[in-house]
């Protein structure tokens, strides 16, 4: 038997094992590669058999890395979106005007999307590509060149500079506050309060905003939604009080459509970051739209 050169399992054990690492799902990544679950969880078994290490620890809600998947994760990662940058450049010839920011669905709706007609107007030969996701997993995908991501500044093999940061305040429609005008911060738990199941721990959420105030308090009650939008939808229909990220809501705010309850506020927890790679050298395109980003930051934070 020839020995392989580089001494490692086969390839397509190894973007099996990516694929599941990246989803934390045998499931997702049949799916994604169009197999069977059972294969995949064959080709991992090989994997682990031939490395001599459990990569995975099995639960019945899904799995998780143990730390030897964790490190061959990280190197397989980077690795693969390495060589698919370069295959997209080999494609894209002179498609070489495009950058494609990821960030999640919130900040890009509420935040980034209304303000792109400004670098449109100055850069109109680029084309900016969205990858919008609350799965922070996604923003490692290899066309993603930059991100603005939520949270505290230190993500793996990226290189970070702090962005924004904001502020957090309940917010309510304009009918719920007229009939809780009484209410208080200390009150806050007793209303019907408006929760996100975010996705990022990141994110606080209505018991830590809570807690973080030093006011008493229970189990949060209230109703769930799975995206911060649909939440502040729900404020606006006066149906609860929801966690108002400042960055985020001012524009509702100013538009009538929501207003603050109380005069709780707070600075959040972490802060929105500007990421890249830190073993890829950013396109032309990418510069140039880091810098309008920057600028804009910047206008932003003395405003």
């Amino acid at each position: 038997m020839v020995r392989r050169y580089y001494d490692l399992p086969s390839l397509t054990a190894l973007a099996v094992f990516e694929a599941s690492a990246r989803h934390l799902s045998f499931k997702l990544a049949a799916s994604e590669l169009n197999v069977t679950p059972g294969a995949v969880s064959r080709q991992i078994k090989a994997v682990e058999e031939e490395i001599g290490v459990p990569l995975f620890v099995r639960m019945g809600s899904g799995v998780i890395l143990t730390s030897a998947g964790e490190d061959l994760y990280a190197v397989l990662a980077n690795g693969f979106s390495k060589a698919s940058e370069v295959v997209r450049t080999l494609k894209r010839g002179d498609r070489s005007k495009n950058v494609t920011i990821a960030c999640s669905d919130a900040f890009a709706s509420m935040w980034l999307i209304p303000r792109m007609p400004g670098f449109w107007r100055r850069h109109p030969e680029i084309a900016v590509d969205h990858l919008i996701s609350d799965n922070s997993r996604d923003f490692r995908r290899s066309e993603v060149e930059l991100r603005i991501r939520y949270g505290f500044g230190s993500w793996p093999d990226e290189t970070t500079e702090l962005f924004l940061n904001d502020v957090i305040y309940p917010v309510c429609g304009p009918h719920f506050a007229q009939v809780h005008r009484d209410a208080t911060a200390e009150s806050l738990s007793e209303l019907p309060l408006l929760h996100v199941n975010w996705v990022d721990p990141d994110w606080a959420d209505w018991d830590e905003v809570l807690r973080r105030a030093g006011i008493p308090h229970g189990t949060p009650r209230g109703r769930r939604f799975g995206k911060f939008f649909v939440t502040l939808q729900a404020a606006q229909a006066n149906q609860g009080v929801a966690v108002g990220w400042h960055r985020l809501v001012q524009p509702l705010i100013e538009e009538g459509k929501l207003v603050r309850i109380t005069d709780l506020e707070m600075p959040a927890p972490g802060g929105y970051y500007l990421t890249w790679n830190d073993n890829r050298t950013l396109s032309p395109a990418a510069e140039l739209f880091r810098e309008w980003l920057r600028e804009i930051s910047a206008q932003e934070r003395a405003s």
